[in-house]
């Protein structure tokens, strides 16, 4: 039960793979649980699409910017950095264990920071707009979002992951809502003044945002 629910839904956990139900008040419950049955179909068939889960750790591969880039080990406490050898990218870090995922993901969301507020400012600068408070999360549902009202956007920090020109769309989607809070012709004009014809950025992400999720999962 969530009370800031609008209406009832059901989403894949991206963590667990479970189903969850979600309705606005207890009275609902019933028909939270009722509609969920009715979507058997669409929930098998998101559940066999499901992509694994994949750990930070040493001798993993993750994207970053869309190039693969190779986890190691360093045996210190020290905090992962990112440098570049012979055979490519790679993120080294110290910790064993959970740190050491903890260590790399701090990396990873650092680069984030990094890339999404500078192409925010980007796109600001481009519509005339006054700067705004921006934030990295780990949301498991949305890629970004942005509040006018107290001029903050909010990015999911796993779009680091994806190709440049996808984060970079990313950033104009979020910023066009300062101009349109809503998804009309208008907003979307917006939009493609700023990256062009959105829809490949828009695809890439449905057909790999699964695959984001999992990493570090």
């Amino acid at each position: 039960m969530n009370p800031r629910a609008r209406r009832i839904s059901i989403r894949i956990d991206a963590k667990s793979g479970e189903v969850v139900a979600v309705a606005p008040s207890e009275r609902r419950l019933p028909e939270a649980v009722a509609f969920a049955r009715s979507k058997a179909a669409w929930i098998t068939e998101r559940l066999e699409a499901r992509v694994e889960g994949v750990p930070l750790e040493p001798g993993t591969v993750v994207s970053l910017h869309g190039r693969e880039v190779r986890l190691e080990a360093t045996g210190t406490n020290g905090a992962a950095r990112l440098t570049e050898d012979a055979s490519g990218p790679v993120i080294r870090s110290g910790g064993e264990g959970e740190a050491f995922g903890r260590r790399v993901e701090a990396l990873l969301k650092r680069e984030a920071r990094a890339a999404l507020t500078a192409r925010t400012d980007h796109h600001l600068k481009t519509l005339g707009q006054n700067p705004v408070r921006v934030s990295i999360a780990d949301t498991r549902s949305r890629w970004g979002s942005c509040s006018p009202h107290n001029r903050t956007i909010r990015y999911s920090w796993r779009v680091v992951l994806a190709p440049p020109d996808v984060l970079d769309y990313l950033a104009a989607h979020e910023v066009a809502h300062l101009v349109h809070a809503d998804h009309s012709p208008a907003y979307w004009s917006v939009v493609h003044r700023l990256v062009g014809d959105h829809r490949p950025f828009r695809k890439w992400l449905r057909e790999h945002g699964q695959a984001l999720h999992a990493v570090g999962r």
